[in-house]
């Protein structure tokens, strides 16, 4: 099934807006994809596009600094996140 451009969009700004509380915290492909209840392979795609816009960051490291061998955090970007809040105050 295709989902339109604008439906992308709309889904987009919901990640946004469930990311910018938890900023500068992190959260898994698995639990985004669980809280906007969609697919976790579309929502791993919606976050490379927004990664490619400079949206969002991927964090591919545990706090101990090993690498995720198949796992992927995701965290606002500091520009997105000042964008955010100087929209909202």
């Amino acid at each position: 099934m295709k989902i339109s451009k604008q439906k992308q969009e709309k889904i987009s700004e919901q990640i946004l807006a469930l990311l910018y509380p938890l900023f500068p915290k992190s959260m898994f492909t698995s639990h985004i994809a669980r809280e906007i209840a969609r697919d976790e392979e579309f929502t791993k795609r919606i976050l490379l596009n927004l990664k490619n816009k400079g949206l969002v960051v991927e964090i591919k490291k545990n706090m101990k600094g090993e690498q995720y061998l198949k796992r992927i955090r995701w965290r606002l970007s500091n520009l997105t996140f000042e964008a955010y809040k100087s929209s909202i105050f």
